[in-house]
């Protein structure tokens, strides 16, 4: 069954790149979409079969990939019920999205196309989740990076979707290079990739340390931050996020499945699936932590001063993201993973519905140009409705459930980095909930910004697109009661049957039960606040925006410019890189290619025009050259005979 769920988008996406013209666009559709929600219903089963941590894990063997010596690595797919999970979000997400882009994608020609790349994705992302070593696990990484690239940039004759695709690959090979790296130790340490045989040798590593420079690195803290920065490429943490907003060039589905549902989510799994490690590398923890609470906080910031509809939700992704990894480094991996699933349903939603805003408004993205929208679309009204109050943590939604445990777990796990990290994640929430009512506000409500035109046309989605949008709504509502009554108990861990590690020393499962009770309402509180300042800047008092950025341009301008991170790396390594190419290629033009290649053909064309002008045609210019060169033979021989030479 798991076989079936991994490789049928993969047949899909070879039936649509390889036989999409001969067949047409709407059977490559309906095949790739059927195969999808094959995978989907399948991936539930697995999941009531897995999801609760009564099966044991499964592995399940492909074929012999690499004999090379005493090097054998198999191609396996591991089943427990971390991966059953993380199915049931990528099938889910993906079937849905398919259906989305029936609608979404209907006037573009290259339709087929598009279907076969959201498979690819698809497949990579399957790959990564069911992976039982590391290896595999990084060909899963990479192609959802391939798959990443050819979505970005799929409207190739807009040079800003080129762009956002090569800034996307490079950013993420900076990640993938750490992640490499880790890979590379870890095996350098142990002999072997396979994750059991590395899990086992955790608490080994632990006490192992090396000299370097004259400096002692604890081994695994070093393995463990390797493979954390490649989980900060992919997964858009502060320092490697920049990647994550331009991404937004591609279609919206593409948004969708890739930057806000599934592929961003893949460092969260791979720091969750290597718990065994973490668990025995404190510092590397205390990093994940402090860099995912921060990343909460500055992404929320960012959101708030965006007029980009999609942008806004984008850089919520990126700050939800942060609530994750916060949770991660504090040791509560579960919850991570509990947020993961919850937040796949209402970002996805969030990001369909603006995908609707945009087809509605004829390709408008900006907020300033809309207002007045809910009575025009109000089915994707209510769905972004839907979306935002499970985002800001509404009372019994999805997110309500899985993002205040975050929170109350950085209270709970104590010290300077808990009390940094509960700070700045009840300050994102905050800032969540402002950025999520400014942008219902901006778009649906009040008098519309619109060309008059525009808003006269503005109409409802076709069905195609409003049932994924109705599905991900009820996932959006009810996707927390999946997990709920789990994690309330002190044997939250038993809930993953294993699938995720906590060493004994970790508390956290229980000490989160006990917070002040000031903590548990500090969320609601802060999410009532937010939406009360959004309702007096953007309802009562709609002046008051343009008189904030005016008694404070700068303080605006530097959230806008989205802490002038972009300007920044430009200054740093863009332009250095440039000059240095520039001057190599002066270089080479003058140097190498002037006493190589170029110099050297011109020597031969100055030689053989020198010859040409010997060759004369006359007789006696012959005759003298000849008797010259008997001359000049002659003498030379008597000088070697009388000894002069």
């Amino acid at each position: 069954m798991v076989q079936l769920i991994v490789f049928l988008p993969l047949v899909g996406f070879l039936f649509a790149f390889l036989f999409g013209r001969q067949v047409g666009h709407t059977a490559a559709q309906v095949f790739t979409t059927g195969l999808l929600f094959v995978c989907a219903v399948l991936s539930w089963v697995v999941f009531a079969a897995w999801g609760f941590g009564d099966a044991p894990t499964e592995r399940i063997l492909v074929a012999q990939w690499i004999i090379s010596g005493d090097l054998e690595i198999a191609w396996r797919m591991r089943v427990d019920t971390l991966t059953a999970v993380m199915l049931v979000v990528v099938t889910t997400v993906s079937s849905l999205v398919h259906l989305y882009s029936f609608g979404y994608m209907s006037h573009d020609p290259a339709k087929a196309k598009f279907f076969a790349y959201l498979s690819l994705f698809t497949f990579a992302m399957l790959m990564l989740v069911t992976a039982d070593n590391l290896l595999q696990m990084f060909f899963g990484w990479e192609g959802v990076g391939l798959a990443s690239y050819l979505l970005i940039g799929f409207w190739s004759d807009r040079p800003s979707a080129n762009a956002a695709s090569i800034k996307a690959f490079v950013v993420n090979r900076v990640g993938d290079f750490g992640f490499l790296l880790g890979i590379f130790t870890l095996f350098a340490l142990t002999g072997a990739v396979s994750l059991d045989a590395v899990f086992a040798s955790g608490p080994v590593l632990a006490d192992l340390t090396f000299n370097f420079l004259g400096i002692n690195i604890a081994a695994l803290e070093l393995v463990c931050v390797l493979l954390f920065i490649g989980a900060m490429g992919k997964s858009a943490q502060l320092g490697l996020h920049t990647w994550l907003p331009d991404a937004m060039e591609g279609p919206t589905p593409v948004s969708a499945l890739i930057h806000a549902a599934t592929m961003v989510t893949a460092g969260v799994f791979m720091v969750a699936r290597m718990s065994p490690l973490f668990e025995f590398a404190p510092d590397a923890l205390a990093l994940v932590a402090f860099i995912g609470a921060t990343t909460a906080m500055f992404a929320a910031t960012i959101g708030c001063a965006q007029n980009d509809i999609k942008r806004v939700i984008a850089y919520s992704t990126c700050s939800q993201l942060g609530y994750m990894f916060a949770a991660l480094g504090m040791g509560a991996y579960g919850f991570a993973v509990f947020h993961l699933f919850t937040h796949a349903f209402f970002k996805a939603l969030l990001f369909l519905g603006a995908g609707s805003v945009i087809h509605a408004m004829h390709d408008e993205q900006d907020m300033r140009r809309m207002g007045g929208l809910w009575k025009k679309i109000p089915f994707t009204y209510a769905g972004m409705v839907i979306g935002s109050l499970a985002l800001t943590g509404f009372p019994l939604t999805a997110g309500y459930f899985s993002k205040d445990l975050i929170i109350e777990s950085t209270y709970a796990s104590g010290g300077w980095l808990g009390m940094y990290a509960f700070i700045m994640t009840v300050g994102a929430a905050l800032l969540t909930s402002f950025y999520s009512w400014r942008l219902l506000f901006m778009t649906f409500h009040g008098k519309t910004r619109a060309p008059a035109d525009t808003f006269k046309h503005a109409h409802e989605s076709p069905w195609t697109m409003l049932v994924p949008m109705a599905v991900l709504s009820l996932g959006a509502l009810f996707a927390g009661y999946v997990f709920v009554h789990s994690f309330e108990s002190e044997t939250a861990g038993s809930f993953w049957g294993g699938s995720i590690y906590t060493a004994a020393s970790n508390h956290i499962l229980h000490t989160v039960h006990d917070v002040p009770g000031w903590v548990v309402l500090s969320p609601a509180i802060v999410m009532v606040v937010g939406f009360v300042i959004a309702l007096i800047f953007y309802m009562m008092s709609p002046g008051l925006p343009k008189k904030f950025v005016e008694t404070f341009p700068r303080f605006h301008a530097f959230f806008y410019n989205k802490w002038y991170f972009d300007e920044l790396y430009d200054f740093i390594f863009v332009r250095p890189a440039r000059a240095l190419g520039r001057l190599f290629w002066r270089g080479d033009g003058k140097i190498i290619d002037g006493l190589g290649p170029d110099g050297i053909a011109a020597r031969v064309k100055d030689i053989a025009g020198f010859a040409s002008r010997l060759q004369t045609g006359y007789l006696y210019h012959y005759a003298f050259v000849m008797l010259t060169g008997i001359a000049i033979f002659v003498t030379v021989m008597i000088a070697f005979d009388r000894g002069i030479l």
